[in-house]
């Protein structure tokens, strides 16, 4: 990918972005943008959805050959999915003899509707398993590249960056955010949101298909839904918490080791080695118990909506086996509407754990647009102008003074004058 490609999508995500003031001085910009990433997160301006994902699609949409093969063979296997329990509800209908006096079944025998059947079953299953396949590889490709634009994206930024800025922003926190975070968005890119958009269209399609074949237990589990998805937003709020303040934690451990790294003589000098390696025990144990906080608001997120679905449906079952026995459905619509009803179900267990992932995910992207959205004190000029020639004349500066960012309130030049003439070479130790 060249420099140009580079610019657009940089230009693209600075514009889904809110923009900042840029008429600051660079100081002024580092000072404000350290204490930005060293606020501690629950002090934060949180974003409450993953909205902040929607930055990120300047990068994306530059792959469009890419998006929209994984687009068709998503909705491909989503659909191959869902007539499965179709060819299902068949073979116990007709294969076993269910429903062997009904039109469809009395036209050939019993043994070749089970053959026949089971043959059609394995093909969707083929065609299924190829359909995920594609699906897996061209989702993965395009969440590599798109990180990979990303990460150069944000480098090339940070070069145009003046010394300044890095005077008051902590290396390591600039290193988690190319790194970690990064690393966060190819998880999610290339894994979790098409496990989001799958389970989204199995989900739509499997609730269709359950009203389809019992309307009157569609209606039951309808009313379950409000009950699952309270955990949902409750927990997926904490999770959301968790995950930015664990970035935090990470990046914390980043800049202990890069102070300790680059001061490893004053260190050592001082015979401060066991000092310094308490001091990181203690960030590191902070970083694991906020993991662990986090792993923790997952698994009970998990867990109960779990338990809520799956307890719902086996009542469900229950009033379905009744039916089935007073002859208003039969023993293959039932068997569809179990393997609609785990299609449902799973479809909302594995949304609850990739909302997770899709937070954790728009927190990183916020983390990386703040560093996209940094502006350099002297911006180079859209349309330059070449000089037309060596400027003849001499250079003069008058009462110059001059302090370095970290220290403005002392002046290393004050009142300072220089002239230098044509040809003189003249350096200011």
């Amino acid at each position: 990918m060249d420099q140009s490609q580079h610019s657009d999508a940089l230009a693209g995500a600075r514009a889904a972005a809110p923009s900042g003031a840029s008429g600051r001085a660079d100081a002024d910009r580092g000072s404000s943008f350290a204490a930005e990433m060293t606020r501690d997160a629950k002090h934060r301006e949180k974003s409450r959805s993953i909205k902040p994902l929607m930055r990120l699609a300047p990068f994306v949409l530059k792959y469009k050959g890419l998006l929209a093969a994984f687009v068709f063979f998503l909705i491909l296997a989503s659909a191959l999915t869902l007539v499965l329990p179709a060819a299902f509800r068949m073979v116990v209908d007709c294969g076993f003899g269910g429903a062997a006096d009904s039109d469809v079944c009395a036209r050939v025998s019993l043994d070749h509707n089970l053959t026949r059947y089971f043959a059609l079953g394995f093909v969707v299953a083929i065609a299924l398993g190829l359909a995920s396949a594609c699906r897996f590889y061209f989702v993965s490709r395009l969440g590599e590249r798109v990180v990979a634009d990303i990460r150069s994206a944000v480098y090339d930024h940070l070069l145009t960056l003046s010394p300044s800025f890095y005077v008051d922003v902590r290396t390591g926190e600039v290193l988690s955010r190319l790194t970690t975070d990064t690393s966060v968005l190819q998880t999610v890119v290339g894994s979790s949101l098409s496990m989001a958009l799958r389970n989204v269209l199995l989900l739509i399609g499997g609730t269709v298909m359950l009203a389809v074949t019992s309307p009157k237990l569609t209606g039951i589990v309808f009313l379950l839904v409000p009950v699952v998805m309270v955990p949902i937003i409750v927990f997926g709020r904490r999770v959301r918490r968790m995950s930015r303040l664990s970035q935090d934690r990470i990046a914390d451990v980043g800049h202990r080791i890069d102070e300790t790294l680059n001061g490893m003589a004053t260190v050592q000098a001082f015979a401060q080695e066991a000092a310094e390696s308490r001091r990181f025990a203690a960030t590191v144990e902070d970083a694991f118990n906020i993991a662990v906080q986090r792993i923790r608001a997952r698994a009970l997120l998990t867990a109960t909506v779990i338990l809520l679905v799956f307890g719902g449906i086996s009542g469900v079952l229950w009033m379905g086996g009744h039916d089935v026995l007073a002859g208003r459905i039969s023993g293959g619509d039932l068997a569809a509407f179990v393997f609609y009803a785990v299609v449902v179900a799973g479809s909302v267990g594995a949304i609850s754990e990739v909302y997770g992932d899709l937070q954790r995910a728009a927190g990183a992207a916020e983390r990386l647009v703040e560093l996209l959205n940094a502006q350099p004190a002297i911006a180079a000029p859209a349309d330059p102008v070449e000089l037309p020639g060596p400027a003849p004349g001499a250079v003069a500066m008058e009462n110059v003074r001059f302090a370095y960012p970290a220290h403005p309130e002392t002046a290393i030049l004050d009142g300072f004058d220089l002239k230098v003439a044509p040809g003189e070479t003249v350096a200011l130790v």
